[in-house]
């Protein structure tokens, strides 16, 4: 954090005209450095912490990006990092993934607002990452019951003492069963004794008889729709003294329709077919089927982050497939397509695809047709999906 509050970010490339640019577009909102050398980089980190984020060019003389982010994450590993790559990176950028430890990549030519959203995101998570160390440090002074509410992010914990008394609670816990006052100092029998809250006392009460202090797990439904996963886990000191207990609760509403969106990614990475205009029949099926569990996701109407995550993947998702079968279409009914925007089409469609998964073998026969045209000009106004 610099000295009027916005966080740091540091631009690594060997272009000016670059560094102008991304000066120009994050100036308003961060205090930002560049530098054209990659080696003296690791130098203005060094001086000038905490950097929220690194943003670096792969292909620079002296270092390229993905070594410079193998030494910032050695040395510096909250400060996030990011690379640049052109579209023949795609080894550098898995290599940057594996050994750099990216938040993520960006394809050049970049969309602006992609670019300004994903380094938002990223100096959140550093100024994160900065405060829960914090919080770490001052927790290993704290008692095991505040250690055990603030231990996870997403997850809703109640910490209770022997007596079943709350001695603490989180934020998420109090979100999931509805709860609006300090529950502190009362039981956790009489803090789930409301009348919408009757089936989740009724499991934290069998969790809490099983014996051995094994992790146990129960699914159910509490509030407008929400599935959320009751666990309890026995909370000792260090001596191996019981202290009393956690209950655990973990918004799963998610889960069925991530499984589908899985699936369906699932069935499209391992598609194989040698009839003509198979593959473009699977992707508009795929297309409709993403379109139809968007519907689904949204019309849930629930507020988490793993909905928020699951909508975005989708409707990332959408847009790779829709690219494809438009660069398809135009090669097919167009005499001279515009081979640039051919291109960054197939670049956005590859970003946007989910990284866990392979793309469809039949898109590499299409990145490789989008290539041939750029070069020679000449198109056979064929389909290749």
């Amino acid at each position: 954090m610099s000295r009027n509050g916005n966080p740091r970010i540091l631009i690594v490339d060997d272009e000016e005209a670059i560094l102008e640019t991304l000066t120009f577009t994050f100036m308003d909102h961060y205090d930002v450095l560049t530098t054209p050398d990659p080696l003296a980089a690791l130098s203005i980190l060094e001086a000038n912490q905490p950097v929220a984020v690194i943003i670096t060019d792969q292909r620079m003389p002296g270092m390229t990006g993905v070594e410079l982010l193998r030494k910032v994450y050695e040395r510096f590993p909250e400060t996030v990092r990011i690379i640049l790559t052109g579209f023949a990176d795609s080894e550098a950028t898995i290599q940057a993934i594996n050994d750099g430890h990216i938040y993520g990549y960006v394809n050049k030519p970049w969309e602006p607002d992609e670019l300004k959203a994903m380094v938002r995101r990223a100096a959140q998570l550093h100024a994160l990452t900065i405060e829960n160390r914090r919080l770490v440090e001052d927790l290993r002074h704290s008692n095991a019951f505040l250690e055990a509410v603030m231990d996870r992010l997403r997850t809703g914990a109640i910490a209770v003492d022997r007596d079943g008394v709350v001695r603490a609670v989180n934020k998420p816990a109090m979100a999931f069963v509805g709860l609006e006052e300090d529950v502190r100092g009362r039981t956790i029998d009489s803090v789930l004794a409301r009348n919408h809250l009757t089936d989740l006392g009724k499991a934290v009460r069998a969790l809490a008889e099983e014996s051995g202090g094994s992790f146990e797990e129960v699914d159910l439904r509490v509030g407008a729709g929400h599935r959320i996963r009751v666990s309890n886990q026995a909370l000792v000191d260090e001596q191996g003294q019981a202290l009393g207990r956690v209950v655990l609760f973990k918004e799963i509403s998610h889960e069925p329709l991530t499984r589908d969106f899985e699936t369906l990614v699932g069935q499209l990475s391992s598609f194989e077919s040698s009839e003509p205009g198979a593959l473009r029949v699977e992707l508009e099926s795929a297309l409709a089927a993403l379109s139809s569990l968007g519907e689904r996701v949204t019309s849930a109407r629930i507020e988490s982050a793993n909905m928020s995550e699951l909508a975005e993947r989708v409707s990332r998702t959408r847009t790779a497939i829709s690219s494809w079968l438009d660069v398809d279409e135009a090669l097919a009914v167009e005499e001279f397509p515009d081979a640039q925007l051919l291109r960054d089409r197939m670049k956005i469609a590859a970003g946007r695809w989910p990284h866990s998964d392979p793309q469809p073998s039949g898109i590499a026969r299409l990145t490789r047709r989008v290539e041939d045209y750029y070069e020679s000009g000449e198109n056979t106004g064929e389909r290749t999906l």
